[in-house]
């Protein structure tokens, strides 16, 4: 029963996605392009939403379905692993048209040629979790 509400849940996101034309290449173009407002738009609005969801969550001490409370880790300050980090994503974004929410959005609209990007970023996933233990922020 949890793993249907979690299947509708991204069904539910995809569909958004779609008709708010956030998986659009065009549109993730126009960004990059500094034409258009549209896709800071809908990022901005989903940072503001974010935002306001944890600040209620510390407020009110929200807890999950099953009862347990949400705990929220402090992350360590510095700069070097979100600049390496946000270059790397940044640069696969552009490269692909898609970061990985719009890449199952738009393999659920139908577009076939995806299916590579996504077998990419798992690859990429897997190839992090063999060398992260070498790495300086492990």
């Amino acid at each position: 029963m949890k793993a249907i509400k979690f299947l509708l849940a991204g069904i539910f996101f995809g569909i958004v996605m779609f008709k708010s034309e956030a998986a659009s290449w065009y549109r993730i173009f126009e960004m990059f392009q500094f034409d258009a407002f549209h896709m800071y738009g809908v990022m901005g609005s989903a940072l503001v939403v974010g935002v306001i969801g944890i600040q209620i969550i510390k407020q009110f001490k929200v807890k999950t379905f099953e009862n347990e409370p949400i705990e929220l880790c402090e992350k360590q300050k510095g700069y070097k692993r979100y600049l390496f980090g946000g270059t790397i994503f940044g640069l696969g974004w552009a490269l692909s048209g898609a970061c990985p929410g719009p890449m199952f959005t738009l393999l659920g609209a139908g577009y076939l040629p995806i299916v590579i990007v996504i077998i990419s970023a798992i690859a990429g996933t897997f190839v992090y979790g063999l060398v992260m233990k070498h790495l300086p922020h492990y």
